[in-house]
């Protein structure tokens, strides 16, 4: 049994691209194209495909307002030419992220990721699943862009983030990742009872917090398990104090 599949992208030298890629898998179906945010909603409602690549700057709307939009629910995989996209594409749960331009080698491995899911019952569908990203509800997983791939971070993983003007570097052990977000927006998307500000430009795991101690002057830090020293503002000593610190 074939996968009704829908190609959605603004540039018809993609939506081309694309479908001759995908007819090397002889289990896809696609299904039709569309070539805006609102003709994207009208085609997923209507002919139900079970997979949509959903490009994400598209006309009309973006393709993560087609998501919100939608009644029929479809496994999504979401292409886009701009890596800060990756953030919200994950927040979304999509089955993958493709950064345009892509070729054959990536497209297969997002459509065994289309295989497994499809082929697995789905407890929920894909707007029920996606309640807690559109709420609001933090997030347990980033993508970080290194040289030409996008990289999972599992957010539980990462020490502490720290801005750098309009991005922010995720600490992973002694490797660290620059992200295409704010830390402000970031924080807004990360569970509170793990991730505390405790300065304006940091945000530490407190599972990764050894101690909260005093330096030589008297100021606050805070000691991770990796050894470096953070350190904490008076205005979120209060903050910290609330929780019990």
């Amino acid at each position: 049994m074939k996968v009704a599949t829908l190609v959605v992208d603004d540039e018809p030298v993609a939506r081309a691209g694309l479908r001759a890629m995908l007819t090397a898998f002889d289990w896809v179906d696609v299904v039709g194209e569309a070539a805006d945010g609102p003709a994207a909603v009208e085609m997923i409602n209507r002919l139900r495909p079970e997979v949509v690549f959903l490009d994400i700057q598209m006309p009309g709307l973006l393709g993560t307002d087609v998501v919100r939009r939608i009644e029929h629910q479809p496994f999504v995989i979401f292409t886009t030419a701009y890596s800060h996209h990756a953030v919200t594409a994950f927040e979304l749960s999509a089955v993958d992220y493709l950064l345009k331009p892509f070729g054959p080698a990536r497209l297969a491995a997002a459509m065994e990721r289309v295989r497994s899911a499809v082929g697995e019952p789905a407890a929920a569908g894909v707007l029920e699943r996606l309640s807690g990203a559109l709420a609001g509800g933090p997030i347990s997983r980033l993508f970080a862009r290194v040289g030409g791939a996008l990289v999972p971070l599992v957010v539980q993983s990462v020490s502490r983030f720290e801005a750098a003007g309009d991005y922010v570097t995720a600490h992973v052990g002694s490797s660290s990742y620059v992200l295409h977000v704010s830390l402000n927006r970031l924080e807004a998307r990360l569970d509170p009872g793990r991730f505390v500000r405790i300065h304006r430009t940091y945000l530490v795991n407190l599972d990764h917090v050894r101690a909260f101690k005093r330096d030589a002057r008297g100021n606050l830090e805070a000691e991770l398990n990796d050894g470096a020293r953070i350190p904490v503002s008076r205005s979120r000593a209060q903050a910290l104090r609330s929780l019990g610190l």
